[in-house]
Formats: structure tokens, C-alpha cells, sequence
């Protein structure tokens, strides 16, 4: 009987660390915020399509995390996703014609905002607005095209 109680109890403390453990690592994974930046300037960006893109996605460029998404809403007029975020005000030579594209890391990893240099002498701002977007490749929608094609191609055989 008293085998069978600290057997009991070395489980139950086995699965209370496993749990802290989980819980700890959760925290200290997710909404990790790397992003940091003392003087930051807001752009914007309109999609077709943003796929999965949320709050606080990284802004990249070359790699580089040089922002944040700050945030995402749908303009009813153009019935496009409006997208804000910042930018660290280190980087205030990014030419206004660059393109932003949504970008996935990984296959199915999160989504986030690549941005490309232009080539223009002028420089984004703070209120500016990129022109030359990219919507996100939703991967349902390519399997559906994927599946589309392989069952015409069938039929004419």
C-alpha cells in the first residue's frame, strides 16, 4: 500500500514539471516581441489577400527585421486589407516605390511582410504608402488549382 501511494505521488509530480515545463516554454516562445526601436515611422500597405497575416508579424527586408505589423483592417470601399506597420527610423532610406509582399517562413510557418527595394531617390515616410504589393499564396487555393488541372488533363485522355 504505501509502494503504491509514492508511486502515486512521484507521477503526479512527474506530470506537474511537465507541465511547468510546457507552460514555460509557451511563454517563452510565443508573442516573443525581438523587435525593438526607440523612434519608429508608420507606412502602409493594401492587399488582395493577407492569407494569415496578424499583428505583430515581423517586417523584413534582405532577412532583416526592420518592423512590425501593427495593424490590419478591411476597407469596405476598396475591398482590400489594409495593413499598418513600423518601421525603425534607422532605416530611413527605403526608396517609396519598393514592393512589400506577404512571404510564409518555412512551408507552413507564419506569414509575414517582405519588403524589396525600389529604386527611387525618394524615401518612405511616416503616413507613406507602398504601391506595389503582393498578396499572400494561400496554399488551399493552389492545391484547388493543383486538383483542377490534373482532373482536365484526365478527361482528355
Amino acid at each position: 500500500m504505501r509502494q503504491t501511494r509514492s508511486v502515486e505521488i512521484g507521477t503526479g509530480l512527474f506530470v506537474l514539471l511537465g507541465m511547468s515545463a510546457l507552460f514555460f516554454l509557451t511563454t517563452q516562445t510565443t508573442g516573443g516581441d525581438d523587435f525593438s526601436a526607440e523612434s519608429v515611422y508608420t507606412v502602409e500597405a493594401r492587399f488582395e489577400n493577407i492569407g494569415s497575416l496578424r499583428e505583430r508579424a515581423p517586417v523584413t527586408m534582405s532577412g532583416v527585421t526592420i518592423g512590425r505589423v501593427t495593424d490590419v483592417t478591411f476597407d469596405p470601399a476598396t475591398l482590400e486589407a489594409v495593413v499598418r506597420f513600423v518601421v525603425d527610423a534607422q532605416f530611413d532610406r527605403i526608396p517609396d516605390d519598393s514592393d512589400a509582399s506577404i512571404l510564409t517562413s518555412g512551408i507552413l510557418g507564419s506569414q509575414y511582410i517582405g519588403l524589396q527595394a525600389g529604386g527611387s531617390d525618394i524615401y518612405l515616410e511616416d503616413g507613406s504608402e507602398i504601391l506595389f504589393t503582393q498578396s499572400a499564396i494561400v496554399l488551399e487555393n493552389l492545391i484547388g488549382k493543383f486538383l483542377v488541372n490534373a482532373g482536365s488533363k484526365e478527361g482528355e485522355d
